[in-house]
């Protein structure tokens, strides 16, 4: 029914980001990490399967270790749980939360050896998402019975393209990621993947491409993942800026999403180096 994608290679503020031990790590290995991809292969295979890559092994538990003393602190005080019927269920903690309380993980959501991979790949200079953005990065929890996510695109509001890098945290649950590739590719026949997110595991894919959904937990299990956001621009017309904002409040980061918005600085990622 479903099969596992290759390998692919080896393995200015939103407020006051906590002081971490552990984050100041977290760069340079997500850098070493990076450096021991054969690039020419990974990018072979990201475009033979239309925009997406599968990295089983990318980040070290070390590193993946840093990553969820950020989750264990965030998941008790800003997670928002919801349930849209026939569409989703499940945990989200906003970006806004992680800029504040998460800086091992916004250190590897900032990452310019992160950004110059994921630009090389898409073939294009890929940017941050603006600090007003609730969904720039985000913790995605799966941990009651029945969480899920249906099938759907990433579509973009921004004046231009949207890439999506999933990375596995957390996999104690039959939940699997479901990806059906070469949906919008004439000519290919549509293929279905069933992926299961372990830690340090990343899936790399172009959200307008990839049609993708996520199966239901069961009793006892728990799946965390971290999702970053790029965009080739970081505009946003302020109609789609307006529904981006309540289709986060409401399916994703509750009423919170809404006002920090308005209350902190825009802020502009630097060019990729």
């Amino acid at each position: 029914m479903s099969e596992q994608p290759g390998n692919g290679g080896g393995p200015g503020r939103p407020g006051v980001v906590e002081a971490s031990v552990a984050s100041a790590a977290v760069g340079p290995a997500v850098a070493l990490a990076l450096q021991r991809l054969d690039l020419a292969q990974v990018e072979r295979e990201y475009w033979e399967q239309d925009e997406f890559l599968f990295l089983p092994r990318l980040l070290d538990p070390p590193t993946v270790a840093r990553l969820l003393e950020d989750v264990a602190r965030l998941e008790p005080a800003h997670l928002n749980r919801n349930y849209i019927p026939r569409h989703k269920k499940g945990g989200s903690v906003s970006h806004f939360a992680i800029a504040e309380h998460g800086s091992a993980l916004l250190e590897l959501y900032r990452s310019p050896a992160l950004r110059q991979l994921l630009s090389r790949l898409a073939r294009a200079e890929l940017h941050l998402c603006p600090d007003d953005d609730p969904h720039a990065c985000a913790l995605y929890f799966y941990t009651q019975p029945g969480d899920h996510m249906g099938y759907h695109y990433d579509t973009s509001y921004y004046k231009g393209a949207r890439y999506t890098m999933l990375l596995g945290l957390l996999q104690d649950s039959s939940s699997r990621l479901l990806c059906r590739l070469h949906t919008r590719q004439p000519g290919r026949a549509p293929r279905d993947l069933a992926v299961a997110t372990e830690p340090g595991g990343a899936v790399i894919f172009n959200g307008d491409k990839v049609y993708h959904a996520v199966s239901p937990s069961g009793a006892g299990e728990r799946r965390v993942v971290f999702t970053m956001e790029f965009v080739t621009n970081q505009e946003m017309g302020r109609a789609k800026r307006a529904l981006s904002n309540l289709k986060d409040a409401f399916a994703y980061f509750g009423m919170r999403a809404l006002w920090p918005s308005h209350a902190r600085p825009r802020r502009r990622s630097q060019p990729t180096a």
